[in-house]
């Protein structure tokens, strides 16, 4: 029986697919399209794009609310996150996932071993573990859909992606919630010399690379030594860029630079500060010798030598290019202009690093209110279900099926395993198979009963196609109006979200 609804399911999704790009080819016939009414005064264009740029896609009420104040009073909302309030729902939902409040040592030392002198088994802990996991993935997932400052959360979400690390080593599967809500979330709008020591300094990103493995070398103990994984990483990675203009010579002195940093263990943590994260240098892994770094010399001084490396890294305009680029990148274009990365590159180094200036300097450019970059970046699949959720007014009731909906779209939630982190271009994401399980995903939305998702008003019975229209505006092609004003009413809605205009943002 479950068999033959999914055939059905996937059938149906086929065939709208067909009709979809079938009637792009097709010339109009004029008649009336009683969805699609003009909702909102001129300049709607640009409030959309800024509502599809600045947050995970619009929800019921917020083309009226960048309407009434204005659009660059909305920017400026957006981008002092602490100036707006959560909803008193959301703060009760998140205080009731109590793991995302603790800090790594915190969660290190309540991590359990044994219960009552009993020694606890591999799939004891392995629960503790899941609960973890399972609460980390749904505050991400409530924030993402809920909270009204979303550029907070789509900039929590661009920089796990910037600096990757995920549950699959050593205790990260317990710590990646106190890396994301203490490294990224409180940085992700703030100065990036303190967000590049964030990651540096905390145990997932540690571990994750291996620098817990990086000490000076021992001729007594052959088996340990330098491991250039962190310091290659954070080069091409995190800084500089793969064009950066650094040479092997740089990764091995960053990697001897950095060794003896690592995190607190075992006895260390009765004494350690339970507020901090978790990292503790260890001088007698450090290799205190004088280094040459990006030409130049670096005085083996301990723990000093990494700070002044950051120091370096964060201030160089490879960085600014390397950082700029990627930012234009995810909000503008997939091949974002060079003038814009030129732009964003001074405003990178003339504000020190400072990412909201940065942003505020994207958004109001030229190129990012060019009409001709509107609706033109394709979500990828982690967009495209919480854009669908936001835009149906839907509360998340179980976020592990929604996990595992973006499990089969191959965008788990921290699954990503390479340090490069997810894709967030078109030419990765969309395919017939991608297109096909979004199409899958429209169609649960839209119907009558889900059981991980819940009308945010209960009285409502079913998501009407006007409501969703009125919700997203008027973004959709003639074509796309013509296909839903033939369609039986009750699948409105689900072909808004599975047309080609809310594939893009």
């Amino acid at each position: 029986m479950r068999a033959s609804i999914r055939f059905r399911t996937k059938l149906l999704c086929l065939i709208l697919s067909i009709a979809f790009w079938f009637v792009l080819i097709v010339p109009v016939q004029a008649q009336s399209l009683p969805y699609f009414a003009v909702l909102s005064p001129p300049g709607e264009p640009l409030a959309l794009h800024v509502l599809n740029r600045l947050s995970f896609g619009p929800k019921s009420g917020d083309l009226e609310h960048i309407q009434a104040i204005g659009i660059d009073a909305y920017l400026q909302e957006q981008l002092s996150p602490n100036n707006r309030l959560q909803p008193i729902d959301l703060e009760q939902k998140l205080d009731r996932l109590s793991s995302i409040f603790l800090t790594s040592p915190q969660l290190l030392q309540i991590f359990p071993q044994s219960i009552q002198g009993k020694k606890l088994t591999l799939e004891e802990r392995n629960q503790f573990r899941r609960l973890i996991r399972s609460q980390a993935i749904t505050a991400r997932l409530l924030r993402a859909t809920e909270s009204p400052q979303q550029l907070q959360e789509i900039m929590t979400a661009f920089w796990f992606n910037h600096f990757n690390a995920s549950f699959d080593k050593g205790n990260n599967s317990i710590l990646i919630s106190s890396y994301e809500n203490q490294a990224l979330r409180p940085n992700a709008l703030g100065n990036f010399r303190d967000l590049l020591e964030a990651t540096a300094k905390h145990p997932v990103m540690l571990t994750y690379l291996d620098n817990i493995r990086n000490q000076a070398p021992n001729p007594r103990n052959p088996k340990v030594g330098i491991n250039e994984n962190y310091a290659r990483e954070l080069l091409e990675l995190h800084t500089l860029g793969i064009d950066g203009g650094y040479k092997q010579s740089d990764v091995i002195a960053l990697a001897r630079i950095l060794t003896g940093w690592g995190i607190v263990s075992g006895k260390q943590l009765a004494d350690v500060d339970l507020k901090g994260n978790g990292f503790y240098f260890e001088s007698k892994r450090h290799d205190f010798s004088d280094k040459v770094f990006l030409g130049r010399t670096i005085k083996g001084t301990g723990e000093a030598e990494g700070e002044q490396v950051l120091d370096i890294l964060a201030k160089h305009p490879a960085t600014a290019k390397h950082l700029s680029y990627k930012l234009a990148q995810y909000f503008v274009s997939d091949r974002p202009p060079q003038s814009l990365v030129n732009r964003l590159s001074q405003s990178y180094l003339k504000s020190d690093g400072n990412i909201k200036a940065v942003l505020d300097t994207l958004f109001h450019s030229p190129e990012f209110r060019d009409p001709q970059y509107f609706g033109k970046k394709f979500k990828t699949p982690y967009e495209y279900v919480v854009s669908s959720i936001r835009a149906s007014d839907l509360k998340i009731t179980n976020a592990g099926k929604v996990d595992g909906i973006l499990k089969q779209m191959s965008m788990g939630i921290y699954d990503c395993l390479t340090p490069n982190g997810y894709a967030n271009t078109e030419e990765v994401w969309l395919n017939p198979d991608a297109l096909l399980r979004r199409l899958t995903f429209a169609t649960i939305v839209t119907s009558k009963k889900v059981g991980f998702l819940k009308p945010s008003d209960p009285t409502s019975s079913s998501l009407k196609t006007e409501d969703l229209y009125r919700t997203l505006g008027d973004r959709f092609s003639k074509n796309t109006q013509q296909v839903i004003a033939n369609s039986p009413p009750d699948q409105g809605a689900m072909l808004i979200l599975g047309s080609p205009e809310f594939m893009y943002h």
